[in-house]
């Protein structure tokens, strides 16, 4: 039998750190935990995650009415609900803005890949979703083309939704996601980023496969090396307005006597963009 008492306190836990971590400020960020097939845990609307306590949590059914509690559930709450119906194994849902995650957000800049050996193992892809307005259906539906292949997400011009099989797990994600966030813009100011080779990001594939860690990369379709490409969700970029502006992709696969040639999934046109692009931006920043 599940002790919802000390549910409701490790979800006050996980507010004090959002809080303190700065990934909230004043009573932004949500967190829920799912205690049954249709009860849900729910931290309440305009209050600071940093100062709950266990009687400020509600419950609410799977439809979003809020059935105990003497203090209102969140007005995200749609959202996390629909994580929950779209994946029976997720337990916790968090939600929260922290600020160099947020920052990619408001670019719509895609997350870069095969850098950061914890963040491959971890995190793999990171999409980006089409813009809502928050709280209502049309907002929660966003999440549903990518929730089947990440634990963590990134809301277009809002923040960043993560989840697992314990509230602390689901908090987990977001804390690495914004710390990788941070070490790549401090990395573009030193002004160069490293990425990882093909062997190598495919030894952290099998090392995640071995851990019990699933990721859509472990596929035969990275038979010509995409993985380093954000191939997973690349698809949805238009819609979502995501482009490379700030990072550039991996640089050229060198093969051994032939000449330098772009990544799987850039061509040539899109490498001739991307490299116009960067120059006129220096230019314009020199001048």
């Amino acid at each position: 039998m599940q002790n919802i008492h000390k549910i409701k306190q490790d979800m006050c836990d996980i507010g004090r750190r959002i809080y303190n971590r700065q990934f909230a400020a004043a009573n932004d960020g949500n967190i829920t935990v799912r205690v049954s097939e249709n009860e849900v845990l729910c931290t309440p609307t305009m209050h600071c995650k940093g100062y709950l306590t266990p009687d400020d949590i509600s419950m609410i059914d799977m439809t979003g009415k809020q059935i105990a509690g003497r203090k209102k559930r969140s007005s995200e709450a749609l959202l996390h609900l629909e994580i929950y119906k779209q994946r029976a194994d997720i337990k916790s849902v968090v939600h929260c803005h922290p600020p160099h995650a947020t920052a990619f957000a408001i670019a719509r800049e895609p997350i870069p890949q095969c850098i950061l050996p914890e963040v491959e193992v971890f995190l793999g892809d990171v999409p980006i979703t089409k813009y809502e307005t928050p709280g209502g259906q049309a907002f929660a539906d966003t999440i549903i083309p990518f929730v089947e292949k990440t634990n963590v997400m990134i809301l277009a011009n809002h923040g960043t939704v993560s989840y697992g099989e314990s509230v602390e797990r689901a908090y987990w994600w977001t804390e690495i996601l914004d710390s990788y966030c941070r070490m790549l813009l401090l990395a573009k100011q030193l002004g160069n980023v490293s990425y990882l080779d093909e062997t190598k990001s495919r030894e952290l594939l099998e090392l995640k496969d071995k851990w019990g860690f699933k990721d859509p990369r472990n596929t035969s379709e990275y038979e010509d090396c995409d993985i380093c490409a954000n191939d997973i969700f690349r698809d949805s970029w238009k819609d979502s307005g995501v482009e490379r502006r700030a990072f550039a992709p991996p640089p050229p696969i060198k093969t051994s006597g032939s000449a330098s040639s772009a990544p799987a999934g850039v061509d040539e046109e899109q490498l001739v963009k991307l490299i116009t692009n960067e120059v006129m931006r220096q230019m314009k920043a020199s001048s």
